[in-house]
């Protein structure tokens, strides 16, 4: 089984471009099966129906979402009715929607968990290690792969996490930075992990946002209203190779697309 897993797709631009290569590679890397993280995709904060309808159409299969879920209300639409729409896990019970599905690739079945960081990240969430046991204890008897979406600032914590779990899951990768890390590996008890996927945005921009009012707000220490970045975008993902067999990723390629 063949796995992509995009970063965070920022506004516009990241949209358009997830729209146009994510078909291009699911054809040419023989893709099963596409997660891409949404929840910036509504003009940099949120998501909406109709681009959650945009990113299915242009190849996801399960999106992802994170600490920026809820900016835009609209989503609430379709948040307790898409099946493979989710939100962070470690959201408060009564919280509208899911933070995990299931989703049937072929004769297989994929699990698919979303998960927030506790560290530098707001609002404050529930421990995703001792809900991650009993999620990934309830996947387990259906699913035959599972995949982590961990939606965090710290590497340390998102390495951590990762090697709790190594093992127990086939992959978990980081998405929320925006900055595509280097870091690709398979953990010793075959868990596919990176540190952040990176972004689907524009190209010339900081984190997706247009670069002037981000660097005036570091000069004057003020607010300053960020809009998202227009322009040639970039696409990064992780594709995993899965064994069948085993359920283990044995290999790992970081994609990382330039205009």
């Amino acid at each position: 089984m063949r796995i992509l897993m995009v970063g965070d797709v920022v506004g516009r631009s990241g949209r358009y471009f997830f729209m146009e290569r994510t078909p291009e590679l699911k054809q040419q890397l023989k893709i099963d099966m596409v997660v891409v993280n949404g929840e910036n995709a509504a003009h940099g904060k949120g998501l909406t129906p109709g681009i959650f309808d945009e990113l299915v159409r242009g190849g996801a299969d399960v999106v992802t979402t994170g600490n920026h879920i809820w900016d835009n209300s609209t989503v609430l639409q379709i948040i307790d009715t898409e099946p493979f729409l989710l939100r962070p896990a470690n959201y408060p019970e009564d919280t509208p929607g899911k933070g995990f599905c299931v989703y049937p690739v072929g004769k297989k079945t994929v699990g698919v968990i979303n998960m927030a960081g506790r560290i530098f990240m707001q609002p404050p969430m529930d421990d995703p290690f001792r809900l991650g046991d009993k999620i990934i204890k309830h996947l387990k008897k259906n699913c035959d792969v599972i995949l982590v979406d961990f939606h965090a600032e710290a590497t340390s914590e998102k390495l951590a996490f990762a090697h709790y779990f190594d093992g127990q899951v086939t992959a978990v990768v980081g998405t929320h930075t925006h900055v595509q890390t280097a870091d690709e590996k398979i953990l010793p008890k075959g868990t596919a992990y990176i540190s952040d996927l990176g972004m689907v945005g524009a190209e010339n921009s900081i984190l997706g946002m247009e670069i002037e009012p981000v660097i005036r707000r570091f000069l004057s220490g003020r607010p300053s209203k960020f809009e998202v970045a227009d322009g040639a975008a970039v696409y990064c993902a992780l594709l995993i190779e899965i064994n069948d067999k085993t359920s283990k990723a044995f290999k790992v390629k970081r994609i990382f697309i330039k205009p």
